[in-house]
């Protein structure tokens, strides 16, 4: 993976998560679901459903990463792949998108599209 600037990295990161932030918003406000949360203060995207728990998404800008802390799968740490444009974990290889993807459509029992890969 090439080196993001330190620039590009907070235009990248920062798209990302407001891109995610609106996305949850809508599913907050659309879906029939009670107990879900959203919340982005500098840097850190908070989501919370109650009966499943609370994802944080922030930003890392000193390691150029965007971490996230999963109620289902845990703490990873993702890096930015800009010839895929999407944030790839090293460790299992998922991009961020995929996974946010397939545990919220578990979780909220409906089948979700995120605006990122």
């Amino acid at each position: 993976m090439s080196e993001l600037t330190d620039q590009e990295y907070g235009k990248v990161a920062e798209d990302t998560l407001n891109r995610l932030l609106v996305f949850l918003e809508d599913i907050s406000d659309n879906l029939d679901i009670e107990e879900i949360d959203v919340e982005y203060t500098q840097g850190v995207l908070t989501l919370s459903v109650g009966y499943i728990g609370t994802y944080v998404i922030n930003k890392q800008p000193p390691n150029k990463q965007i971490w996230l802390s999963s109620p289902i799968s845990g703490p990873e740490r993702y890096d930015f792949d800009q010839t895929k444009n999407a944030w790839f974990c090293r460790h299992t290889d998922e991009s961020l998108g995929a996974l946010l993807t397939r545990e919220l459509s578990k979780a909220l029992k409906q089948e979700l599209e995120l605006p990122i890969k």
